[in-house]
């Protein structure tokens, strides 16, 4: 397995942060790409989808250094900010891009290259007249489908009930699947996965809705 070309990592310092090592080029949205040519071993690879300031992937990447981890997250000062703190934290299993995930997933990821998908508090879009631009749809759990391992899951967690009762029609829905119970991945005993927006909203009461699919075919 190759160690990642310099073209793809990014370098130096971006303002008061600086990502060098982390950040990926965002040139790697732009077409097919191995994501196992982004680390120098074969470990499975997990992908998370909105990653914010990098609370789960710092905690989970932390955790598991016998895994490879992808965070996508669109907003680039977060983006920014996450592979600070991964770097910081002398992370090497983990890799920031800011892309759009739906065409990342869609476009650039091969068939069976992620062994597990994380997509926790996804923006719910809760006006009727924006429903379509909700990430979890029909189109893109084919794509997930594609791009899972047999025996590897999709994650989801939202604390929007209408939301939820949309991700839980197009999910129950979907062929190729199976569901299965939504593993504990935060270390705190009131947590489920231990991010930024789960830590706010446990403090204001809010209930969590969660699903996890396993692709079986």
């Amino acid at each position: 397995m190759r160690s990642p070309s310099p073209k793809h990592l990014t370098h130096g310092r971006e303002g008061k942060w600086d990502p060098a090592g982390v950040l990926l080029d965002e040139s790697v949205a732009r077409g097919r790409v191995d994501p196992r040519g982004l680390f120098d071993n074969d470990r499975p690879i997990e992908l998370e989808i909105g990653t914010g300031k990098g609370t789960f992937l710092l905690a989970r990447a932390g955790g598991r250094p016998d895994l490879n981890f992808i965070g996508i997250e669109w907003a680039r000062a977060y983006c920014i900010y996450s592979a600070d703190r991964f770097r910081r934290a002398g992370l090497t299993n983990v890799r920031m891009l800011r892309a759009d995930a739906g065409a990342f997933v869609k476009d650039c990821l091969p068939d069976r290259s992620i062994f597990r998908l994380h997509v926790y508090f996804p923006d719910p879009w809760p006006k009727r007249k924006h429903h379509r631009r909700r990430l979890i749809q029909p189109a893109f759990v084919e794509q997930v489908r594609r791009i899972l391992q047999l025996g590897g899951q999709l994650l989801v967690v939202t604390d929007h009930l209408g939301y939820f009762h949309h991700i839980r029609r197009v999910l129950w829905g979907a062929a190729g699947f199976v569901r299965t119970p939504i593993p504990k991945l935060a270390g705190q005993d009131n947590e489920l996965v231990g991010t930024n927006f789960e830590r706010k909203y446990i403090t204001q009461g809010r209930p969590f809705h969660a699903m996890a699919l396993m692709r079986y075919v």
